[in-house]
Order: C-alpha cells, then structure tokens, then sequence
C-alpha cells in the first residue's frame, strides 16, 4: 500500500508537472521542434538545462563557434551585431537553433539584460538524442528544409 501524499507533495508534484508543460511548450515553439510529437518533444526536454544566468552574462559571443540553443523563460536577452543592438529577445523566443545542427561561427553576441532564466540544449546531446530516434531527425531535417524553402522560394524547384 502506497503512503499518503501530503498537501505540501500533492502541491510540489502540480508545480513540477506545470514546469514540464511549460518547457514543452517553449520547444514546441520553435520552429526546428514543432513537428515533434509530445513523446519526441520529451526526450528533448530530458536533456535541456534550465538555468539561471546574472545581468550582463554573454552567453554567445559573435565569430564563436555554436554549441548551444536557448529558449527565453523569464528576462530579456539583447541580441547585438557588430556592436549594435538588432533585437531583444523575451519570454518564449528562442536564439541559436542552427548550432543544433551545426556548430558553425555565431553570427551575434546575445548577453542577459537583466537577471534571466534560460533552458539550454547542446549540440552533441542534441545529435545523440536524433541517433537514438530517426523520428526527431526527420522532423527537425523537414522543418529546417521548410525555413530554407522560405528563405529562398526559387531554390524549391
């Protein structure tokens, strides 16, 4: 016979499965994700971190090679080119998702505005994860042949 819960666990477990919800969410908002069924989407979220960075932290830095993808939970991130600020990223946007894929040269520096939480994925998890399920391999190859397709309508034909 299982114990009984107390009030105060009963609590923890609905914040905690509100959390998982949440961060589902943010994955499934990004466009390389948002394909992925709700299983696929929680491997994903398995092996993304969530954490909590100061004001000031750069947490890229332009020409640098990528290696993590992050999504905006609370605080605002500034995005700079060239030493000139191009967007300021909130709650539900996301930045770096090509790193996923590629760990090529950032093409801006992206430093917390203010105190923010992120949850980050990196890429060798990430391709660890996509050899262990075909399925999110084909789903995040569709999508990112999509945004291709989108960027340059001549090229799909």
């Amino acid at each position: 016979m299982l114990p009984e819960r107390t009030g105060r666990e009963a609590r923890l477990e609905r914040v905690m499965a509100t959390q998982t919800d949440q961060k589902l969410e943010l994955l499934k908002r990004t466009p390389l994700l948002s394909d992925l069924g709700r299983r696929e989407l929680e491997e994903v979220e398995r092996l993304v971190d969530e954490v909590d960075v100061p004001a000031g932290r750069v947490l890229m830095r332009e020409g640098d090679t990528g290696r993590e993808f992050f999504v905006v939970v609370s605080g605002t991130v500034g995005i700079d080119r060239g030493g000139t600020r191009i967007r300021t990223m909130e709650p539900g946007d996301f930045f770096g998702e090509i790193a996923l894929l590629s760990e090529s040269p950032r093409t801006a520096t992206a430093t917390a505005d203010g105190p923010a939480t992120l949850l980050v994925l990196g890429h060798r998890e990430f391709h660890s994860l996509m050899d262990k399920h075909p399925a999110i391999r084909t789903c995040v190859l569709d999508a990112l042949a999509r945004r291709i397709r989108n960027l340059e309508p001549e090229a799909a034909h």
